[in-house]
């Protein structure tokens, strides 16, 4: 499928799934992290004429990437009428958190924190304005490595491109017009104060990942299948303890 047509066909089915709610939401809710994924996800559902709030919720964020998500939301909002930017900075609140824990400080719980602290605001913006909170993972990090906690992600509503491959996304992010220096940015999370970007922290690139998930006889399938099993927990069901009664 051409990037287009994929454009076209998440569109409808943004369309057909809010069409076919019992309560019809009136607003779509993005996270904007200044990265290709939420880019991509944060314009087709402008695309879809719905009313769409674009959130930028910088926590202790690098500027560079803080930028991003500003020339993004910019761009957004010059572009279609029915955008609505909203700039929540989180540094206090995180900061508040970070005193109140204490002890109970390890790095990377406060990483995870920070994007459940996104969600929750996402959350707060679609029940104020009966929206949904729209997902921007992609079928890597959703279901091949289970890299998902990240801008907002911790929890979600729908979740568009999640059958798309990184590089899928990239492509539409062409179509779509995005800036290049979005599409060009290295691919990152945005939860450490150290920068670090995805393919650091996975040890492989999307492009090599999304090579080790459909070829059994990669190079990488071994590499890729280890960091899949240490993820396993975030895609299987949660375990729930039942009675034989």
């Amino acid at each position: 499928m051409e990037p287009k047509e994929r454009i076209l066909f998440i569109t409808g089915w943004i369309l057909d799934y809010c069409s076919k709610m019992p309560k019809k939401p009136d607003s779509l809710v993005v996270g904007v992290s200044g990265g290709i994924d939420s880019a991509v996800v944060s314009t087709i559902c402008a695309a879809s004429g719905f009313k769409t709030f674009a959130l930028s919720m910088p926590i202790k964020q690098i500027k560079e990437q803080d930028d991003l998500s500003k020339v993004h939301c910019d761009w957004l909002f010059d572009n279609f009428k029915n955008v609505e930017v909203l700039n929540i900075n989180l540094d206090s609140t995180f900061r508040e958190f970070e005193k109140t824990l204490g002890k109970n400080n390890n790095e990377h719980a406060f990483a995870n924190t920070r994007a459940r602290l996104r969600m929750s605001t996402l959350y707060q913006v679609a029940g104020s304005n009966n929206g949904i909170v729209v997902g921007t993972g992609n079928k890597v990090e959703d279901f091949g490595v289970g890299f998902y906690t990240k801008y907002g992600d911790g929890g979600v509503d729908i979740s568009p491109i999640a059958d798309c491959t990184k590089t899928q996304v990239w492509d539409m992010g062409k179509e779509l017009g995005i800036n290049p220096s979005i599409i060009d940015a290295a691919p990152t999370d945005g939860l450490w104060s150290d920068g670090r970007n995805d393919e650091q922290q996975l040890g492989m690139s999307y492009q090599e990942l999304e090579e080790a998930m459909s070829n059994p006889n990669s190079a990488n399938r071994s590499k890729y299948l280890k960091i899949r099993e240490m993820n396993l927990h975030k895609m299987n069901p949660i375990p729930v303890c039942k009675f034989d009664e």
